[in-house]
């Protein structure tokens, strides 16, 4: 989504942009690429892959996003380490992505990497920063099962506690053969994972009036959850759009805080699959659910 469409979504949602805030990106070649506002960082995107030894790699074997708090100055979200060690930031993966007759565990890494090979768009408009990252999801020879573009817009905004907006899409291209993206809502999707020292006992979830049952939903248009780190409470919204694949189911209970959504699909030889999801950064606890159902109407009229 561009900043002209986004700023419009979020006047209708009753949040304001911050017009004037200076933005930079940063990118260290090689590492790691920082959108920065006001001097502060907001995210970072995480995108090394260091093979030289066997812990390295471990650090690297697949690009997230990490958010980071208000002041800039650590991550809210998860790195490598802690309890599973493979939620990382804002991520996405399969457990059991299928080609060319075999099963390959892109959720856990286990027998190859997601590598980043180039940026092709790294572009500040006014009050915001999009970014592309060119990803290849390799087998354990480095061969690549699937080509993916993954772009992320960032703005920093004001309003009911809202503080970021990040607008998250990935473009699969199943260049080399048919591939099926199979797995579990427990280990599959695009996902958001807090930080590891988050107090369990805190963790809700918030869901659209009427759903009783997360576990038994199907496509929602949105789910939220809330969570605390030392002491301080952040909450994030998970906005699905409408153009996605259907049937998606929604992992959103765990305490420890990694939630998202899931689906399965199949993407024949040459084609391409583009989904879009959204992940609305609040600083303390969420607004009411109708709120928050409002942003999303908003939301699914975009392009």
């Amino acid at each position: 989504m561009n900043t002209t469409a986004l700023t419009t979504l979020l006047l209708a949602a009753g949040i304001t942009s911050s017009l004037a805030a200076p933005v930079e990106i940063k990118d260290i070649e090689g590492k790691h690429l920082d959108v920065v506002v006001h001097g502060k960082t907001v995210v970072r995107y995480m995108y090394e892959n260091d093979i030289s030894s066997e812990a390295r790699h471990h650090e690297t074997y697949k690009p997230y996003l990490h958010v980071f708090d208000a002041e800039g100055k650590k991550p809210i979200t998860k790195g490598a380490g802690g309890k599973f060690t493979h939620h990382r930031g804002i991520f996405l993966g399969w457990n059991k992505l299928q080609f060319n007759g075999k099963s390959y565990d892109r959720w856990h890494m286990k027998g190859g990497d997601i590598v980043h090979q180039k940026f092709t768009k790294k572009e500040v408009a006014g009050h915001g920063a999009t970014f592309t990252s060119v990803t290849h999801w390799n087998d354990a020879e480095k061969k690549p099962l699937l080509d993916e573009e993954r772009t992320m817009s960032v703005q920093e905004v004001h309003g009911g506690g809202v503080r970021l907006v990040i607008e998250f899409q990935s473009k699969l291209t199943a260049t080399y053969g048919d591939v099926f993206l199979k797995g579990d809502p427990e280990h599959a999707g695009i996902q958001y994972r807090p930080a590891n020292e988050v107090d369990t006992k805190k963790t809700k979830y918030t869901f659209p009036e009427g759903v009783s049952d997360v576990k038994k939903a199907r496509d929602l248009p949105w789910i939220g959850e809330t969570y605390v780190l030392d002491g301080k409470t952040y909450s994030v919204v998970q906005m699905n759009h409408l153009g996605n694949p259907k049937g998606t189911k929604h992992s959103a209970y765990r305490d420890y805080g990694r939630f998202g959504s899931f689906f399965e699909k199949e993407i024949k030889k040459g084609e391409s699959l583009t989904v879009n999801y959204q992940f609305v950064i609040v600083d303390g606890e969420l607004p009411d659910p109708a709120k928050i159902q409002k942003a999303w109407v908003a939301y699914s009229k975009m392009k």
